[in-house]
């Protein structure tokens, strides 16, 4: 999440509240946290810096889990909600491009559904690699370039008003598109994945896990759109250590 002014993000934060409420939206509860919450299990972590925290809500996964997190976001009113539902927390103010930590300072660096969010990911993505612990991991989790590439077309609908397609185009052209959902008007950015595969690298990272999570349960005319659309892609990348 950007936080500038003209991202959207401070104009849409109650609807995002409002949107998420405490279990997340679909994809988070019933796509993601399923392969995401396993994974973080019998690692080790002990400490973790969410990358976007918005919220605050895989900040308390995160804890729930036993992992001690600092949460960072530039939106002012996304970390007021954070710090009301979660008092004992640690959220602050911050930028993933410019992070405010020494190297080695987390055993896990986590950027849920926000590399999206950030406009200078060639920035980023060494930033995170840089304040990982050597050993440590980055988990990841993003919206496919398939997905983010339609976000201004997304479902073609047949003459009934049934979902028919989902329309694909300009998926090798990196740029940022407003997309608007429920009250909530934003910039996201998408990127090919090749994109993201080649920074990850270039900081020295070692792909780990690699998925296209399929959904599990929630209403089924939720679960037959994602089951039909890769929506999400999830990896973990470790630092040589």
């Amino acid at each position: 999440m950007t936080g500038k002014d003209d991202d959207g993000w401070r104009a849409s934060a109650e609807a995002w509240v409002r949107e998420q409420g405490e279990h997340g939206d679909y994809g988070r509860a019933h796509v993601l946290d399923p392969v995401l919450i396993p994974w973080l299990r019998g690692r080790g972590f002990r400490s973790a810096l969410d990358v976007g925290c918005g919220e605050g809500r895989f900040c308390r996964i995160l804890a729930r889990e036993g992992i001690r997190a600092t949460g960072i976001d530039p939106t002012p009113e996304l970390l007021a909600v954070a710090r009301a539902r979660d008092p004992d927390g640690d959220y602050r103010p911050g930028r993933a491009e410019a992070l405010d930590f020494p190297d080695a300072s987390f055993d896990l660096v986590v950027s849920c559904l926000t590399l999206i969010d950030i406009p200078d990911i060639e920035a980023a993505i060494p930033e995170m690699a840089r304040v990982l612990k050597p050993g440590g991991s980055l988990l990841v989790a993003n919206l496919t370039g398939f997905t983010s590439a339609s976000a201004d077309r997304g479902w073609q609908y047949d003459a009934d008003g049934r979902p028919d397609h989902f329309a694909l185009d300009r998926y090798l052209e990196t740029r940022p598109m407003q997309v608007g959902w429920r009250g909530i008007r934003i910039v996201n950015w998408h990127r090919p994945l090749s994109t993201y595969m080649q920074l990850f690298l270039k900081a020295g990272l070692r792909l780990t896990w690699f998925d296209e999570p399929a959904p599990t349960g929630g209403p089924a005319d939720q679960a037959a759109r994602y089951a039909r659309v890769p929506y999400f892609v999830v990896m973990a990348w470790q630092k040589p250590g």
